[in-house]
Order: C-alpha cells, then structure tokens, then sequence
C-alpha cells in the first residue's frame, strides 16, 4: 500500500538520450510525477538521432501541444550513458527553453 497514494500528476518531464552503447535504439521519453517525486506514468517513442535537438524536433513533429518549459539539463547515468532531462507541459506554454 501507497502511502499516501499517488493522485496528482505533479510534474511531466522529457529525457532525451544517447545511444552510448550502440544498441540502436534512439528514443524518448516522457514521464509524469506525482507530488511526492513518484513516477505516475510514461511514454516512449523513437526519434531519428540521439540527444535533445532530435527529441525537440520530434516533439514539434509528434507532439505540437507539448511544450518544453526548461532548458536541457545534461547527466551521466552510473554506468556511463548521456542523456538530457527537460520540464514539459501541455497546451501554449511561454518557453524558458534555450
């Protein structure tokens, strides 16, 4: 049991990533949070290329109502792969987005 429960989708954000391996597999990701940081739900789809101009652009393409509200942030996971994380909404948001 949940304590306390998941309810309010929070927070949506993109990660976009490297295909650091070449296991060829270049996609995205949009994840909701609830409140309390837990993760709510996801989606993924392929992109053409790795990194956030591709994810950008296949938002724009897939996706027109979905907004990236922040800039990219860079990371290195634990074991060595790039990827980009970015706050997203729906709907016309005015971009702090670089």
């Amino acid at each position: 049991m949940l304590s306390p429960r998941p309810v309010n989708h929070h927070r949506m954000f993109l990660t976009a990533y490297e295909d650091t391996f070449d296991y060829g597999w270049h996609h995205v990701d949009l994840f909701v949070h609830d409140e309390h940081g837990r993760e709510v739900n996801w989606v993924h789809w392929t992109v053409e290329a790795d990194g956030p101009e591709a994810a950008d652009e296949s938002v724009r393409r897939e996706e027109p109502q979905l907004r990236r509200t922040t800039p990219w942030q860079h990371h290195i996971s634990d074991f060595g792969m790039n990827y980009w994380t970015a706050e997203a909404a729906w709907g016309r948001v005015e971009s702090t987005a670089n």
